[in-house]
């Protein structure tokens, strides 16, 4: 693993993270658009993490912080290189994200029926809390 980068994406990145997600990423997003993740990256230009080696995307996380909570999405690793450390290093580097930014909890949004990511996320620490809901209302 140390020759995997992680480092934030820029501009010139989202393309790419785009086309990944649709081939790694479980789910689809109404901000999953070039206009959408363009706003993240440049209202916050550290929220997108990503994982290369030999300059080949390899995995994402969306480290969000509004101030008060810290939140996780688009964990995502190209299905070929899972299991191997990707998802750990993402994390890691979203959770150092989150303790230099004063977060100081971290909630992620996962799909109900993705059983996979649930193992994913409890291996990391992460447990459900099933006493909430998400409540969603399209803008616009």
């Amino acid at each position: 693993m140390s020759d995997l980068r992680i480092r934030a994406a820029t501009p010139d990145d989202l393309d790419t993270v785009l086309a990944f997600w649709r081939t790694a990423a479980e789910g689809t997003s109404i901000s999953d658009d070039r206009a959408g993740v363009e706003r993240l990256v440049e209202r916050d230009a550290e929220a997108l993490i990503l994982a290369e080696r030999d300059g080949e995307l390899l995995g994402t996380v969306i480290a969000g912080f509004d101030g008060w909570r810290c939140h996780l999405y688009r964990l995502a690793v190209r299905p070929d290189h899972r299991r191997r450390g990707i998802g750990t290093a993402l994390l890691a580097a979203a959770e150092e994200r989150f303790v230099r930014l004063g977060g100081r909890r971290g909630d992620a949004m996962v799909l109900v029926d993705n059983e996979r990511a649930h193992h994913a996320w409890r291996a990391a620490g992460y447990a459900p809390e099933e006493h909430w809901r998400r409540w969603v209302k399209p803008l616009g």
